[in-house]
C-alpha cells in the first residue's frame, strides 16, 4: 500500500516474482468511471472506492479459496479501506511503502503514461492514514533500491524466498 508513485506496482511485481506468487494490480479492478475521473484530475470519493475495494477483496478470497497466494498492489490509503480488503483475515499482511511527498513528487514528475496525474499527490497524502500496529503492517522506506526493499519485505514476512 501507499500513495501513487510510491512504487507499489514495481515492488509488488518483484516481490511476487521472488516468492513465486501471483501478482495483481488493484488498478485493474477500477471501474471505467473511476479511471475517467482520476484521468480528469478529480480525486475519488469513498463512494467511488467501495465497489473497487470489494472487488479486490473478492479476488483475494477467490485466490485464497483456490489455494493460491498473491501480492496485490493497492493504494489502501485509509484504515477503512484496508478493513474491507483484510476483513478480519489473519493470512493477509499489509506492506506500507513509506516515502516523503518530495521524493514521490519527483518520481511522479518523471513517470509517463499513467492515469494518476501528479497534481493529485497532495490529495493522496491528505487522505493517507498510515497503518497502525494492530494491523500488523510491514513498513519499508522507498528511499532504498528496489531489491533492498524486496529483501526487507521478505525478511519481515518470514517467508522463504
Amino acid at each position: 500500500m501507499g500513495v501513487s508513485g510510491s512504487g507499489k506496482s514495481t515492488i509488488a511485481d518483484r516481490l511476487a516474482a521472488r516468492l513465486g506468487w501471483r501478482y495483481e494490480d488493484a488498478d485493474k479492478f477500477h471501474p471505467p468511471a473511476n479511471v475517467a475521473k482520476m484521468s480528469a484530475g478529480q480525486p475519488l470519493t469513498d463512494e467511488d472506492r467501495w465497489p473497487w475495494l470489494q472487488a479486490i477483496a473478492d479476488e483475494i478470497d477467490r485466490l485464497s479459496a483456490a489455494g493460491q497466494r498473491a501480492v496485490v498492489a493497492c493504494s489502501a490509503l485509509k484504515r477503512s479501506y484496508r478493513d474491507i480488503l483484510v476483513h478480519g483475515r489473519d493470512d493477509i499482511r499489509i506492506v506500507f511503502l513509506n516515502g516523503t511527498q518530495d521524493l514521490i513528487a519527483d518520481r511522479l514528475a518523471a513517470r509517463k503514461g499513467h492515469f494518476m496525474p501528479p497534481g493529485l499527490l497532495a490529495s493522496q497524502f491528505r487522505t493517507l492514514e498510515p497503518p497502525q500496529p494492530g494491523e500488523r503492517p510491514i513498513t519499508v522506506s522507498i528511499a532504498a533500491p528496489i531489491e533492498t526493499i524486496v529483501d526487507d519485505i521478505v525478511s519481515q514476512l518470514k517467508v522463504p524466498s
